[in-house]
């Protein structure tokens, strides 16, 4: 009888533990497509950004070239501008880039579950 047991004791943990994979396989596969979708998302914005910049600076050298009747010192102007702005960034990194990321990741790998 004690054998009997013992036998249903290990199959029952076995089942457990497997049972338990697979959660944790579920778990990393959903924590990884938020990943993966949150990046898709941020490439996308950082694209059309890219594109609405583009088009923003083309309209200021435009309008810079008209009032100043020259279009090299508008460009100048402009390239100015992009690099001020790429500084303020740098100097910035971690509050606008370092952190929210770093916020994000623990808060997805670290939230505590909700049916625990």
């Amino acid at each position: 009888m004690n054998e009997i047991d013992y036998k249903k004791l290990f199959n029952e943990a076995r089942r457990y533990f497997s049972l338990e994979w697979d959660y944790t396989k579920l778990t990393a596969v959903e924590k990884l497509a938020v990943l993966l979708s949150a990046t898709a998302f941020v490439a996308v914005v950082i694209i059309i950004a890219t594109f609405a910049l583009h088009y923003l600076f083309s309209a200021l050298i435009s309008i810079l070239a008209s009032a100043m009747g020259c279009a090299w010192g508008a460009h100048l102007i402009a390239v100015a501008l992009l690099l001020v702005l790429l500084l303020v960034v740098f100097a910035f990194k971690k509050q606008l880039i370092v952190n929210p990321i770093a916020r994000f990741v623990s808060k997805l790998f670290l939230k505590p579950e909700d049916n625990e």
